[in-house]
């Protein structure tokens, strides 16, 4: 005769009593692991656990019922305002994402993307940093404009960089006195992000910033007539191909866009990877079939703008 083999209790979610800061800790983890579980289609808080448990049964081991609500839904409280926070964050910060993949393809992108790079800082500001990886990770989100989606996200992710990195004393020509070319190192602005792109996405940012801005207009003209006029519809056409070389810096807390010669962006990542000037201006002249005397004006007039745009820093 089979001997019955008990079944095993399922091991807690939580521990059962908080008594030391480890057991804190543990705590602190299993209504982590619990909120921010992605919700369901209707915007709640899943009712099964993945291995098949109520959820509201892990939830009664975190946190106790009061006389309006349950263990659950005192902590799906919590679990929609992490995901409506989060999601709103990045819907905010990749106005050009959206516009490519249309809002419901873009939510099932940042959703995706959450749970296998959820929020590890302090800051919501950081929430897109890796965005970029994930769609080059996982191409199927984005298809077929993969490509396009990758740079838009290296893009928006270089604007909120620019927008509050540090900013150190500008580089001025006294500091160049006497200096030998051949030994001396320029220093960028830690805030000025260089791009090297397959989509002119600068322009695509600015026409869907000036279609939501004549779009807001719209509704708020609609909304000040007596008679109700429907919003103006704007698609801004997705872009083709082109390589496009970029530099996104800031002036007076404001955030530009500066297009690059191929070799001017040559020299300044070579000055950002820590090279001699000299080397830096090599590295500009190689893979161009114009000569040193050719491109030395532009050498004179692209130093002279950064110069004048305060991307020299000193040491």
């Amino acid at each position: 005769m089979k001997q019955r083999t008990k079944k095993r209790p399922a091991k807690r979610f939580a521990p059962k009593q908080v008594n030391s800061a480890r057991a804190l800790a543990e705590l602190q983890r299993a209504m982590w692991t619990l909120i921010s579980r992605p919700l369901t289609a209707a915007n709640r808080m899943p009712r099964r656990w993945k291995d098949g448990r109520p959820t509201a049964e892990l939830a009664a081991q975190i946190a106790k019922p009061n006389d309006r609500l349950t263990s659950f839904e005192r902590l799906e409280i919590y679990s929609r305002m992490y995901w409506f926070r989060v999601l709103d964050s990045l819907y905010e910060d990749c106005p050009g994402l959206r516009a490519v993949l249309g809002q419901p393809r873009f939510m099932k992108l940042i959703e995706a993307y959450l749970v296998k790079y959820p929020s590890r800082s302090f800051t919501l500001r950081n929430l897109p940093s890796r965005l970029a990886r994930f769609i080059r990770e996982e191409p199927s989100w984005t298809q077929p404009h993969t490509a396009l989606c990758y740079d838009l996200a290296c893009f928006e992710w270089a604007r909120i960089e620019v927008f509050d990195s540090a900013a150190l004393p500008v580089f001025t020509l006294n500091d160049l006195l006497a200096a030998d070319p051949a030994k001396l190192k320029l220093n960028l602005q830690p805030y000025l992000q260089l791009l090297q792109l397959d989509y002119p996405v600068d322009e695509f940012i600015l026409a869907v910033k000036q279609r939501d801005e004549l779009s807001r207009s719209d509704s708020s003209n609609t909304a000040l007539t007596k008679t109700a006029r429907k919003p103006i519809s704007r698609k801004v056409a997705r872009p083709n191909p082109e390589p496009t070389h970029v530099a996104v810096h800031r002036m007076d807390s404001t955030i530009y866009f500066k297009r690059l010669d191929p070799a001017a962006h040559r020299i300044l990542r070579a000055i950002q990877r820590g090279k001699t000037l000299a080397q830096a201006l090599a590295a500009g002249l190689s893979g161009t079939k114009k000569s040193g005397e050719d491109l030395a004006g532009k050498i004179q007039d692209w130093f002279r703008t950064w110069m004048e745009l305060g991307w020299f820093c000193q040491r």
